[in-house]
């Protein structure tokens, strides 16, 4: 297609993560910029387009951003970015949820460098154990996309990478401290020999971590990670690449310990066939491992997803179809004894991409056929019009489904192998506009969701999620803003009750001052109330917190920053412990930390 064509040379910029997630490799570079206005994504399509030519509502957080706002868990970084609401049972590693635009928190896909990272026992994504620090961008997409990655991309899919952009060499450590005892340790290498890039990371994280409830003893979190990825790009076009992360550590919670282990590995070939025609395999397998300590005793939960997956790209003039199949297999190991401990999930799909001068036009569709609940065919259409060189408007409409998860159906005395997978139909209507240093977009969606899935579990009957987002920001010299306003109405349409754990508006704001060789800067994040149960008798109150920093390059190489999250010292709380002893799952309070950097990130 004609704007695609035309910035496919930049998909190498999107690095060797992007080429083992779903971008098309092609050959360049590019430079970060110091506030990109308008990046590229890879997510929402399985290839490369700017996010103004995206027909889906996404965010983009940058290396900079990361590296600014130095933050201590990728929920700190999602908290109130568009649509977005994060729950966690306390700070450092506790258990956290994701909720996508009112979605349930099992109902948001996680990859890491195009590879699914979840437990197929809670089916739930392990947010807590990924260090933010390991990442170089993150891509949000919200709204449905099960026809593009299957079951449970429902509410939408959030994709980190971890290797940087520029392909110049680069090598960094950082070392930094702070309240609640806390150590960190990150450090890198990265660059390119001929035709072959590498990249290492290792990061190492610990902390005595803060009370879970008044009066409480303080929970620990340790946490050693590392991320590795090698490709290669052979002179006929055709690329190899590997790409592994590791994680693995202890976290202290109520009544017990967690030591955890997840991995993942990935291997990506790629090699054009004809002309516009270019082919793709990937393997890949991700695991989740925990062993737990509580006073009833012992218990581990281990499994694995390994997952096949053949894209074949197909380009003419201004129209684009990936077509591809899927074979994913996941298993259980436990100290529970579950009825069955593997299923397997074969799948086809394509995806058609074509413009028609100023509109433009995306048709995709899916079936999945899964062992333990037969067949799903989901699809979704969606247009979009240039107003003018500046404004730009989306309509779709697209289906998705969220499989019941291991513990939903066979947990023993708790699942019900009786249970049907949830389904959905989102519409949603967007405008944006984008200028030389200021940008915003407006979505307004509504989701139908039939046979939702609850935490009970059970089957609710009916549930619909209206909302509406509101996103910006601006660049004046040497001063930055963005913000993100949500409005949302998540309603289980049984009973009238709220969706459990859902909050109704949420704020986001992020500003900072970066002239010559330092930064000042400051986020403002705030969230209505919550109810804890489906029955909307146990509240938790909204909050507000503002988190501060500053920066300095003390020369080419060195730098120092300082950061003061949660400045007013607000302990507020976003779940509850519902049985005995039942209490509010507290938030950290005030928290200062230094961090000095050497080398180039």
């Amino acid at each position: 297609m004609t704007n695609r064509q035309a910035i496919l040379p930049l998909a190498a910029a999107i690095s060797l993560s992007a080429s083992l997630s779903t971008a098309q490799e092609t050959n360049g570079t590019t430079q970060v910029a110091a506030f990109n206005m308008d990046p590229l994504v890879v997510t929402s399509t399985l290839g490369v387009e700017t996010v103004s030519e995206s027909l889906s509502s996404v965010t983009v957080i940058d290396s900079k951003d990361l590296q600014q706002r130095n933050p201590r868990g990728l929920g700190d970084v999602l908290q109130a970015q568009p649509g977005i609401n994060v729950t966690s049972s306390g700070s450092f590693g506790k258990n956290t949820s994701v909720f996508t635009r009112g979605t349930s928190s099992e109902s948001t896909i996680l990859l890491l460098d195009g590879i699914r990272i979840r437990s197929a026992t809670t089916g739930g994504a392990p947010w807590q154990y990924i260090p933010p620090q390991l990442l170089q961008r993150i891509e949000v997409v919200r709204g449905p996309k099960g026809t593009l990655y299957g079951s449970d991309a429902v509410g939408g899919v959030i994709q980190g990478f971890t290797t940087p952009r520029d392909e110049q060499d680069q090598q960094w450590i950082e070392m930094g401290g702070g309240s609640f005892s806390t150590q960190q340790f990150t450090g890198g290498v990265s660059g390119q020999s001929g035709d072959t890039r590498y990249s290492l990371q290792g990061h190492y994280l610990d902390t005595d971590g803060t009370n879970l409830q008044p009066g409480g003893e303080d929970k620990g979190f340790r946490n050693a990670a590392g991320t590795l990825s090698v490709s290669h790009r052979f002179d006929n076009g055709a690329s190899l690449g590997v790409v592994g992360l590791q994680s693995s550590g202890n976290t202290e919670f109520f009544g017990g310990e967690t030591d955890f282990d997840m991995r993942t590995l990935g291997v990506k070939a790629s090699t054009p066939v004809v002309r516009n025609w270019t082919t793709s395999i990937q393997l890949s397998e991700a695991r989740d491992e925990q062993d737990n300590e509580r006073a009833a005793g012992p218990s581990f939960f281990d499994t694995v997803s390994r997952t096949a997956r053949w894209e074949n790209t197909f380009r003419f003039e201004n129209h684009e179809l990936i077509a591809g199949t899927e074979y994913r297999v996941d298993d259980v190991d436990s100290s529970e004894p579950y009825e069955e401990d593997s299923r397997s999930n074969k799948a086809a799909f394509a995806q058609l991409l074509s413009e028609f001068g100023a509109a433009s036009l995306q048709l995709s569709g899916r079936w999945d056929d899964n062992e333990a609940f037969g067949e799903e065919t989901t699809g979704a259409v969606a247009l979009g019009y240039d107003l003018s060189p500046v404004y730009s408007a989306r309509v779709s409409y697209g289906t998705a489904f969220r499989a019941p998860t291991f513990n939903d159906l066979y947990y023993p005395g708790f699942g019900d192998p009786n249970l049907e997978p949830e389904t959905s139909g989102t519409v949603e209507v967007g405008l944006r506009s984008d200028r030389e240093s200021v940008f915003w977009d407006v979505a307004l969606f509504r989701t139908d969701v039939d046979n939702l899935i609850s935490a009970q579990p059970e089957n609710i009957e009916r549930a619909r999620i209206d909302g509406l987002e509101l996103s910006g920001g601006v660049s004046m010299s040497n001063f930055e803003v963005t913000s993100a306003v949500t409005f949302q109405d998540p309603e289980d349409r049984s009973t009238g009750n709220r969706l459990q754990r859902r909050s109704k508006r949420s704020v986001r704001i992020d500003a900072d001052y970066t002239p010559a060789n330092y930064h000042l800067g400051a986020s403002f994040i705030a969230e209505g109330d919550r109810y804890n149960d489906p029955q909307n008798s146990e509240v938790l109150a909204g909050f507000g917190r503002l988190d501060l920093r500053a920066g300095m390059d003390v020369t080419r190489l060195l730098s120092l920053s300082v950061s003061v999250d949660n400045v007013f010292d607000r302990r507020y709380s976003t779940t509850s412990r519902s049985f005995t002893p039942e209490f509010d799952y507290l938030a950290a309070g005030r928290a200062v930390y230094a961090t000095i950097s050497y080398g180039a990130k």
